[in-house]
């Protein structure tokens, strides 16, 4: 029996992601998908995830229309964490990281 494996390929080298290998460039410290969308659905209202990004003004923009609709505004945050969960880290680097796209 020979030692190489027919028909398989080899296992990515540590470090290396799907991204990588179809031409998207993705930072060396990845993409902040979970930790963002995990901050939109549970401290939203306060604007947390748009700090967290990069973006002060629509995190304060966030924050000032929870409070003017008595805390309705954080519905804002959970459809955003929702959205942010659902995409791909490929699709949320482009979009939100390296796009700058500040709302949904």
């Amino acid at each position: 029996m020979s030692s190489t494996n027919k028909g398989m390929t080899d296992p990515p080298e540590r470090g290396e992601c799907g991204a990588a290998s179809r031409g998207v460039l993705l930072p060396e410290n990845g993409s902040k998908r979970i930790l963002i969308g995990v901050l939109a659905i549970f401290v939203g209202f306060l604007g947390i995830h748009k700090f967290v990004l990069g973006y002060i003004k629509e995190g304060i923009v966030q924050l000032v229309f929870t409070a003017v609709t008595f805390g309705f505004g954080g519905l804002i945050g959970l459809v955003e964490g929702i959205i942010y969960l659902t995409r791909s880290d490929e699709a949320f680097y482009q979009t939100y990281q390296a796009g700058k796209r500040s709302w949904f």
